[in-house]
């Protein structure tokens, strides 16, 4: 058998943004021995791409905000499909973990009066995101491996990527990954694992993702035995850049339209008025002078409808480009050049402004931006306890885009950064205490065999290459599988991916294992094959178009199948797809959903 390093600890972190920065300090608060992997260099996480705000009801701005108001939104914008227990516990927490980082150093922008500012955001009743100008993430991931490498009980591992989770007994016991930089193998033996690998954005060709986001956890858990859920659901931020071709899909953060920007047609139209929903009607400005009103900060004004929830933003871009009124490489105009002073743009909105000017040579305090929507980030993911973090399988953790439940088909911008500090932390405490109340158990040395001969597959013969694999990919799941989906269509991509996966065998990896990005990629494929086969296999039973799920052919709810969630579920005969009830609300608090004004 293949050599391989051993370390022994009581919890692997597999993943090191925000997710898992928050539960190795978790996890080591708590006594455990914590080995932190990161597949890229530590502070490059995609977390970094998190610019608006982490949404909390701290209350700074407008003190008519609080918990239930935060967790009524989120419900709301979830199209009613959010696990409630995950949501009321991150809506809770979310203002106690701002306030932890501040104490750890992050520095917000402040309000007069010297508390946390925040700003508005899309679907978000008052204003709640707390925010360092546009680059909240950053400061985030900056505090917390800041606070983690302090901790002396924290050791990291950079460029190391897991490939297989290993198990005993149906119980999770560690992992085997390799170094990036050398290609040794290294087995990681654990008392439970957690997974924060981000989302799957790779697998489609027009992403606001970085590199390392192609399904890992999702497909480290499948393989495990755990159960994946609302794998259909994935959110295309409405605003990307789409010019120059080099930089289309690059985020456009939320906190434009969250500090007054507004989205026009080639028609010089304020077009968004046009697509209010009824379910937002009550709460959204009609009209030019109720928009404003909202600018000025007056008191009861009515959120501007470029702040309605993303789904609803992305498909109204679509419609606009579709019906031939979209801008000329095809996305629409977002201004904030007529709304705010140059000066204003430049200090809330510096890293919008610098983007702009260096990559399409554009001024965004004299010009509109073109925009359009882009592959954001996965509601779907592992399915875990609200309490706990833990998955289906015992010893496995996941917090962070990769686990699933609190977004349900559509997540409020800013709540992506709260939650991953809430159940980051939830998960680091459960994790440790499972591993501690638990024996350690060594993993079987056939099963580690078995994980090295799959991770060294590519070496082997083969005439695919992997380059061509993932193109394909991209263009299947951009074409079948996109913002708007029928079942013919979804069932023509699930041929062309079954066909796909039969290919993967036959991939190769020329060269060596040091600084391998084709065997590197190889193994991605794997995961984003998965992850794109849960996807679309969830989305062809989800007969209905709700939140970012989107069935031209079955236009309206359904409400039976909002009465359920997809449970993507492995077996004998392979991937299975599984309608699961909701978790049953109390009556109180679904009451509290559905009063139309608080």
């Amino acid at each position: 058998m293949e050599d391989f390093e051993t370390i022994e600890c009581d919890v692997l972190v597999v993943g090191a943004g925000g997710a898992g920065l928050r539960a190795a300090i978790a996890a080591s608060e708590y006594g455990a021995k914590v080995a932190l992997v990161s597949k890229s260099l530590l502070g490059k996480a995609h977390t970094v791409m998190a610019e608006g705000g982490v949404a909390a009801a701290l209350g700074n701005v407008d003190e008519r905000d609080n918990w239930k108001i935060h967790f009524r939104d989120t419900i709301r914008g979830s199209k009613n499909l959010a696990n409630w227990e995950m949501a009321k516990i991150h809506a809770e927490k979310a203002p106690d973990r701002v306030r932890e980082l501040e104490r750890w150093g992050a520095v917000f922008d402040r309000t007069e009066e010297g508390k946390i500012s925040q700003r508005n955001f899309g679907g978000h009743r008052y204003p709640r995101l707390a925010h360092v100008g546009d680059r909240t993430g950053l400061e985030i991931i900056r505090t917390l491996q800041d606070y983690a490498v302090h901790m002396e009980n924290i050791e990291v591992f950079m460029e190391c990527t897991v490939s297989d989770i290993l198990k005993s007994d149906n119980r999770t016991v560690g992992a085997l990954a390799y170094y990036r930089s050398s290609g040794k193998l290294v087995v990681f033996e654990a008392g439970s694992v957690i997974l924060a690998t981000g989302g799957i954005g790779k697998a489609y060709r027009i992403t606001s993702n970085s590199w390392e986001y192609t399904g890992d956890g999702h497909a480290l858990a499948y393989l495990a035995g755990a159960d994946l859920i609302d794998m259909e659901f994935v959110q295309f931020h409405p605003t990307g850049m789409v010019w120059p071709p080099s930089v289309k899909g690059t985020l456009v953060t939320e906190g434009v339209r969250g500090d007054g920007g507004i989205l026009v047609n080639s028609e010089g139209e304020r077009f968004m008025f046009n697509y209010i929903p009824d379910v937002f009607a009550a709460e959204t400005a009609k009209s030019e002078e109720e928009a404003n009103s909202w600018l000025k900060g007056e008191e009861g004004a009515m959120r501007p409808p470029e702040l309605l929830t993303r789904d609803v933003v992305a498909r109204a871009i679509m419609t606009e480009v579709k019906e031939g009124r979209g801008s000329p490489h095809g996305g629409a105009f977002l201004d904030i050049a007529s709304r705010q002073s140059p000066d204003y743009i430049r200090r809330k909105l510096p890293s919008m402004y610098h983007q702009f000017k260096e990559l399409a040579t554009l001024d965004i305090t004299k010009e509109p931006m073109e925009v359009g929507p882009t592959t954001h980030y996965m509601m779907g993911g592992i399915k875990v306890e609200a309490n706990t973090a833990a998955s289906t399988i015992p010893g496995l953790y996941a917090a962070g885009e990769a686990a699933a439940g609190m977004h349900g088909a559509n997540r409020l911008g800013g709540n992506s950064l709260s939650d991953l500090l809430v159940f980051g932390k939830i998960a680091g405490q459960c994790a440790a205490n499972y591993a501690q109340e638990n024996s350690k158990v060594s993993p079987h040395g056939k099963e580690i065999k078995k994980s090295i001969e799959n991770t060294l597959e590519p070496f082997e013969d083969g005439d695919e290459n992997p380059y061509q694999i993932h193109q394909e990919l991209q263009e299947i799941m951009e074409s079948h599988a996109g913002i708007v989906r029928t079942g013919e269509e979804l069932e023509k991509g699930i041929r062309k991916l079954e066909k796909l996966e039969k290919r993967l065998p036959e991939m190769y990896a020329k060269g060596e294992r040091k600084y391998n990005p084709g065997w590197h990629l190889c193994l991605d494929l794997h995961n984003m094959i998965i992850t794109s086969l849960a996807l679309s296999r969830a989305a062809l039973e989800r007969t209905e178009s709700r939140g970012a799920h989107t069935r031209l052919d079955y236009p309206d709810y359904d409400d039976e199948l909002g009465k359920v969630n997809m449970i993507v579920r492995p077996g004998p005969g392979g991937m299975s797809v599984v309608k699961s009830p909701l978790l049953k609300m109390p009556t109180e608090l679904n009451d509290y959903v559905l009063k139309e004004v608080v």
